[in-house]
């Protein structure tokens, strides 16, 4: 990928990240074409802006204080991979009050609009969900 065509996604994923961390789901879904798809940990996707939104507002509702940092971003293969850390403390409804730090990565096929066509997101399910339940250092 040349130069500027990596600065343009360097700075796309850079408004992408402040999006997670806005605690406006609809601007994440924004960032995806309107037919785009976000699929994570190899689940049921969530196709279209709709359901983009919802996902995202399931994490920002679990998380008020969700933060999201931009680890890495980098080309192969035609594909963009986002690598990212999300933390924040479980104090939405039915939350366990257990400060989460993650890590994981999307991979980004874009579209010609210059919109993510499909997001396949990864990270570890069962270290989340520990995190979740007993905090990010077990306490």
């Amino acid at each position: 990928m040349a130069r500027d065509g990596m600065t343009k996604l360097r700075e796309f994923a850079t408004r992408y990240t402040a999006a997670w961390c806005s605690g406006n789901a609809a601007s994440v879904a924004a960032f995806f074409a309107p037919g785009g798809s976000l699929t994570i940990n190899g689940g049921t996707p969530s196709a279209g802006r709709g359901a983009i939104t919802e996902a995202a507002q399931g994490f920002m509702t679990a998380f008020p204080d969700l933060k999201v940092y931009m680890d890495d971003l980098l080309e192969k293969q035609g594909k963009v991979i986002y690598k990212w850390t999300l933390e924040g403390t479980n104090t939405g409804p039915g939350g366990t009050g257990k400060r989460v730090r993650i890590s994981g990565l999307e991979e980004w096929r874009m579209g010609h609009d210059g919109r993510v066509a499909d997001s396949l997101g990864n990270f570890d399910g069962a270290e989340y969900q520990r995190q979740v339940e007993h905090g990010v250092n077990g306490k």
